[in-house]
């Protein structure tokens, strides 16, 4: 039996979980018996139940004798959770198909579903679950968030005029695609001087939307509560990543991290981030922070959008500012992943082809 369309039903129910589920990865699942699909279920955010329990509780005949597609290998350890492949089994499945095989450690579920005699098809569109999962596979492999960067320039590569305008370089087209990418991501984070330009409200301003963490970076902690952030009355936390030891009176959690060179440690504050179970930034930065995780080889990803404009200007601003390479041999390599045109704007989004996802 070819599984790939029951198995991309189970992609599309796991994207439901987007921007929820946080450090565990987005999972589907789909019970078949007889040719019948006879329930369906998904992880729907971070503390709820996992995939393969969210079928078996929305289903509504037995399931014995059935086929469980799932686009993650079943958990078999203790989490927040009980192990699935203990009701997987308990419920008697004759088969399992699996889109990718889970990378955490102490996950060994297949084992122990063949050792019931249980079936197990794997690698079912396995390259469309990596990167339906990318953030979770990089979070098991490197224990740490992924960091992606997102700016628009022109042409000529500017973000900002001299005068630190930048409204609007891209079109609504572009500007939505980013709404949507704020939702996918665990985090926003912008420096201080992005807020005080800009007074942003780093949320996902479409329907059905998730609005993510918001982090800013500001190592002298010189904030005031009257910036939108600190304003609106959020589900989702502000933290504010810094070197100062001061207290301020804000609406924010005060993440006091380690100092580099008289700045924040961003290692230092990732890891912070991780622990509070941050799987993925999604930076807005300006052209010095950006180039600080550049030069840190701390970015991931990048979501690079360019107008059709030319801006010009010996103080206009470009999308990373510091020392850079000497030799054009020794630049940071990136490869392309994906191109999309939003009207007369074009989007790169690009991977950091060092590092494996």
């Amino acid at each position: 039996m070819n599984y790939d369309n029951l198995m991309r039903e189970c992609f599309d129910l796991a994207r439901k979980g987007s921007g929820k589920v946080l450090t565990n990865p987005m999972v589907g699942a789909i019970l078949i018996k007889n040719g019948q699909i006879i329930s369906k279920g998904y992880h729907k955010s971070f503390i709820e139940d996992h995939a393969e329990i969210d079928c078996f509780n929305n289903l509504k005949e037995s399931a014995e004798g059935a086929t469980l597609i799932v686009n993650l290998e079943p958990c078999s350890h203790f989490g927040k959770h009980p192990p699935c492949v203990d009701e997987v089994i308990r419920r008697k499945i004759k088969r399992v198909v699996i889109a990718n095989l889970d990378t955490n450690p102490k996950v060994d579920g297949i084992k122990k579903l063949r050792e019931a005699g249980i079936e197990v098809i794997t690698g079912v569109l396995e390259e469309e679950g990596r990167k339906l999962n990318e953030k979770f596979f990089f979070n098991m492999k490197n224990n740490r968030p992924l960091v992606a960067l997102k700016y628009a320039q022109s042409l000529d590569g500017k973000i900002a005029t001299g005068s630190f305008d930048s409204k609007w370089i891209t079109n609504e087209e572009s500007r939505a695609y980013v709404h949507k990418l704020r939702s996918e991501y665990d985090a926003i984070l912008v420096g201080a001087n992005t807020l005080r330009q800009d007074n942003p409200r780093l949320t996902s301003r479409i329907e059905g939307g998730v609005n993510p963490f918001r982090i800013i970076l500001s190592d002298k902690l010189d904030l005031y509560r009257n910036y939108e952030v600190f304003k609106e009355n959020f589900d989702e936390k502000t933290y504010i990543a810094t070197i100062s030891k001061k207290d301020i009176d804000i609406n924010a959690e005060i993440l006091r991290c380690r100092q580099k060179d008289g700045r924040v440690d961003l290692k230092d504050m990732l890891k912070k981030l991780y622990e509070r179970n941050i799987g993925s930034v999604l930076v807005e930065g300006g052209s010095i922070i950006n180039n600080s995780f550049l030069e840190e080889d701390l970015v991931d990803k990048i979501y690079q959008f360019i107008a059709p404009i030319i801006v010009s200007g010996v103080d206009s601003r470009s999308a990373f500012i510091g020392e850079g390479a000497k030799l054009i041999k020794n630049s940071k390599r990136f490869s392309i992943e994906n191109i999309i045109r939003f009207g007369s704007d074009v989007m790169f989004e690009v991977n950091n082809v060092y590092r494996n996802r």
